[in-house]
């Protein structure tokens, strides 16, 4: 009998620890499927970026006047850059969901892409200047916003703008050390010598070769400006010009050389265009 009673105790505590765990799986699973169904309540936690949305920025061609026909291919190439730079923070804030403190959004996607804008935009103007009288007041689309209306126009809040690296941006405090580096300590932007302006009459034979290397020319100024501004912080006294512009003036030396040859098939090949080949920030 002894024995049996404590067979019957045992069972009995056996029963009373398996409810109360079948009770405990019950409550998380409640509790995991209410965070779930609740996407504000599992980013709460996170004080961060709670939701992607889509980058929205004032359209620039619109608000230009009659472009001179000499400014046509450097303005078109700019354009084009905007839609780039907008593209990449577009990118950017979906892939950064959930990072950051309250204000990583501003300080580390809107903020640096209305500088690249103001820099473009200011080259825009620049290029227009030079044949016609330069534009004034472009400056006010740069700044960009998530979701809503971009810019500074009626019922639109102007971003802060971003602040200088190495300071505490709410979130980002692995940046703090960059004040102190001594390789890509800041992103500024890289700058080419043009290569259509240089180059001869192009014969209709080599019209669209020569087009396509002269896009691929800016698709390579683009990709190193992305990488320029993706790796501030990193590396030695010798990283941008290493990693960045040695490798992107290699590009630009066989892209250059195409567009001679392609030239050369039909017409007098266009010599010394491999000194427009090497770029600065």
């Amino acid at each position: 009998m002894p024995s049996s009673g404590g067979r019957h105790r045992l069972s009995r505590r056996t029963k009373i620890a398996t409810g109360a765990l079948a009770l405990a799986i019950a409550g998380g699973a409640l509790t995991i499927a209410m965070t779930v169904g609740d996407p504000n309540a599992a980013n709460a936690a996170s004080g961060g970026q709670a939701a992607a949305g889509q980058i929205t920025c004032p359209d620039v061609a619109s608000k230009l006047p009659a472009i001179p026909a000499q400014a046509q291919a450097e303005v078109t190439r700019n354009l084009d850059l905007l839609n780039t730079q907008i593209a990449e923070a577009n990118n950017r804030l979906q892939t950064t969901v959930g990072q950051g403190g309250p204000n990583f959004v501003q300080n580390a996607i809107l903020g640096p892409l209305a500088d690249k804008r103001k820099s473009t935009i200011d080259r825009i103007a620049i290029s227009i200047g030079r044949r016609a009288e330069k534009p004034q007041g472009l400056d006010s689309l740069a700044t960009c916003a998530v979701g809503g209306q971009a810019g500074t126009g009626a019922g639109a809040e102007a971003p802060a703008p971003a602040p200088a690296e190495g300071t505490d941006n709410g979130g980002q405090n692995g940046n703090t050390g960059n004040t102190g580096n001594t390789g890509n300590a800041g992103a500024g932007e890289i700058s080419c010598p043009d290569v259509e302006s240089k180059l001869p009459a192009i014969p209709a034979q080599a019209q669209a070769e020569v087009q396509r290397n002269l896009e691929l020319l800016n698709t390579q100024i683009a990709e190193a400006n992305n990488r320029l501004q993706t790796t501030v912080g990193q590396g030695g006294p010798n990283f941008v010009q290493n990693a960045i512009l040695g490798p992107l003036e290699d590009k630009r030396v066989a892209t250059i050389n195409r567009i001679a040859t392609a030239i050369g098939r039909n017409a007098e090949k266009p010599q010394g265009l491999d000194a427009l080949a090497p770029c600065s920030r």
